[in-house]
């Protein structure tokens, strides 16, 4: 047992042990977060693109080769943008991919060893002769890697396992409004798979995504969905028309500039979804939609971790010690990212402990800091003083 932290002389306004930092899980993270923290690392959003792109076309082949459902893809994509937004600075995309991958399948129960992963990877490139086994030696030190990568994958992910499916439910909307199982039902289907190659899983509730599949493949294939359209019935599906429009511009997007990386867009015309978009557009500006929901400026958060700069390091402000205080900042990024600049400091001390109740860290941080609270008080005291002799 580590013995307990005592005031530091040099602090004396620090009293106690620090209190522990919380990380709340956020189980939607909007679009003015996602640029936000792709910026401060210095991402561009064409290298993002490619990254993304092909990360997510690697689980979608691993996946397939090994026979895996589709909710350990949805989980692997959405834990494998997660970890992107905290971590950018990754090198490549495989280990991040193949972690989330192996995370997935430890939480959607279809279990496989880091080893099996890497080894089905491999085995799709070559000839069957040339295939190997997953206990063979080539494989071990990135198994490794992979091991270690699955921390990281699930503290950016703030220890969620709350995840969304919208195949089910997509089926349950195409039989609801009578769409045609065999064109719009199955192209509604593979728009959902292609729908997690954007980061509208993120942004989304199941049914926003279900509905905005839903409707874009009856536009395809021109059996407009009228009930979709008119949202009559999207306060009964907790969604709205503007989130509904944000997904469908969201996959129009993926569509007209990566139609090559996708199930639907090889399928079909690229003039077909440049006209959808046109239409779409004239709603949107007819109806003063947004192009994003939720969109805000977020506050940048220094990164001090609520400590006063010490060991040399002065010209800062630190932040207020509370137990809500993360040690990552508004933006998501990662203090222990190298790509955050010099070390912090502060960094080697306090808990991070993860929650998913935010009214539960509301009222800790409340209970806590009445302890954490340094009080001051200013008096006058008469002092008497010889007088000197002349």
């Amino acid at each position: 047992m580590a013995p307990p932290q005592v005031a530091d002389a040099l602090d004396p306004d620090r009293v106690g042990p620090h209190p522990s930092y919380i990380e709340i899980a956020r189980p939607y993270v909007f679009q003015h977060t996602i640029t936000a923290s792709l910026a401060a690392a210095g991402v561009s959003e064409a290298k993002d693109e490619s990254i993304r792109l092909q990360g997510v076309a690697w689980i979608d082949s691993v996946r397939k080769y090994m026979q895996l459902p589709v909710k350990t893809y949805d989980t692997a994509c959405v834990y494998y943008h997660k970890f992107r937004l905290v971590h950018p600075d990754s090198n490549g995309y495989i280990d991040a991919a193949a972690s989330a991958l192996f995370t997935a399948c430890k939480i959607e129960d279809t279990l496989k060893k880091s080893k099996e992963i890497l080894c089905a990877a491999y085995n799709m490139k070559v000839s069957p002769a040339e295939q190997l086994t997953p206990d063979d030696p080539l494989f071990e030190n990135h198994s490794k890697t992979i091991i270690g990568l699955e921390r990281l994958m699930l503290e950016a992910s703030g220890f969620d396992f709350r995840n969304r499916y919208p195949q089910e439910i997509l089926i349950k909307f195409a039989k609801r409004y009578n769409a045609d199982k065999v064109t719009v039902g199955k192209t509604a289907y593979n728009i959902s798979l292609d729908m997690y190659r954007t980061f509208a899983p993120l942004k989304q509730t199941t049914t926003t995504m279900a509905l905005a599949c839903v409707e874009l493949a009856g536009r395809i294939h021109e059996k407009n969905v009228r009930e979709i359209e008119t949202g009559k019935e999207y306060e009964w599906f907790t969604s709205s028309r503007e989130e509904v429009m944000e997904t469908l511009l969201d996959l129009l997007d993926l569509y007209t500039h990566h139609r090559a990386a996708t199930i639907v867009g090889q399928s079909h015309a690229l003039e077909a979804f440049i006209a959808i978009r046109i239409a779409l557009n004239q709603e949107a500006s007819a109806n003063s939609y947004p192009r994003f929901t939720r969109a805000t400026v977020p506050k940048v958060a220094e990164l001090l971790n609520g400590f006063k700069a010490t060991n040399g390091t002065t010209g800062s402000k630190a932040k207020e010690v509370t137990p809500t205080t993360s040690p990552r900042n508004d933006l998501m990024q990662d203090i222990t990212s190298p790509t955050t600049g010099a070390s912090k400091p502060g960094l080697k001390e306090g808990t991070v402990r993860f929650m998913l109740d935010p009214q539960r860290a509301k009222a800790e941080k409340e209970t806590v800091a009445e302890y954490f609270k340094v009080e001051k008080e200013e008096y006058e005291v008469e002092v008497e003083r010889e007088r000197r002799r002349p």
